[in-house]
Formats: structure tokens, sequence, C-alpha cells
């Protein structure tokens, strides 16, 4: 079994900072790109950011040169640094993860459960 385990979201003032934790646990073979993606009320989830394992990264236009990803390959784990946090970056994120099965057969999408950033202007 598979799974993700987010942790770092909460309530911040406007132009604050957070770091959001993804950590991948269970029986697999490798992770291929990790992400995170976000969901305001009231709206689809979009994207926020992604990064593959060479850590060759992708990231929303609205959050380009405020929030920035990383990976560590050896723990299984994706970051997400926020900062310059706005009210409008208020949603639950959550964590993706592209994951090989223990065979190295075949892979699929895993997703966290989420977790709330609250900022307040």
């Amino acid at each position: 079994q598979v799974h993700l385990a987010e942790s770092g979201g909460g309530l911040v003032q406007a132009g604050g900072s957070l770091r959001l934790s993804c950590a991948a646990s269970g029986s697999f073979f490798s992770l291929n790109t990790m992400g995170w993606y976000r969901q305001a009320p009231g709206k689809q989830r979009e994207l926020v950011a992604t990064i593959d394992p060479s850590r060759n990264t992708n990231s929303a236009d609205s959050v380009k040169g405020r929030f920035f990803i990383s990976r560590d390959n050896d723990k299984n784990t994706v970051y997400l640094q926020m900062n310059s946090l706005k009210p409008e970056d208020t949603a639950v994120y959550y964590c993706s993860a592209d994951i090989v099965n223990s065979y190295g057969s075949r892979s699929r999408i895993y997703w966290g459960q989420g977790t709330q950033v609250t900022v307040s202007s």
C-alpha cells in the first residue's frame, strides 16, 4: 500500500511564508513526477507546481517567483516553499505522485489527503 502524507499547512498573514512537505511511504519501485495542486472553495483543482526525478520543474504563472518546488529523492519527499503569500492562495493543497509499483511494471497517480492553507489579509 502506498501512502502520501502531507504536512505544513496552516494560517498565515499575507506576505508570510509556509513550507509544505509530502512524503511517500509503502512498497514501490520508484517515484516519477511529483507535484502540488490546490483547490479553493467553489473552484476546480488546479496545478501549482510539478517536479520530475531530474528536478526539472513546472509551475503555474500565478505562483512563479513566489512558490518553489523541490524534492529529496532519498527521503521520497517533495516540498513546496511558499513565499509572499496572498489571500488568493487560500486553498486545500494536495500532493500528487506518479508512482511505479514494486514490480516496476506500471505506474499510477496517487494523491495525498490535502492540507489547508489559509492566508489572511
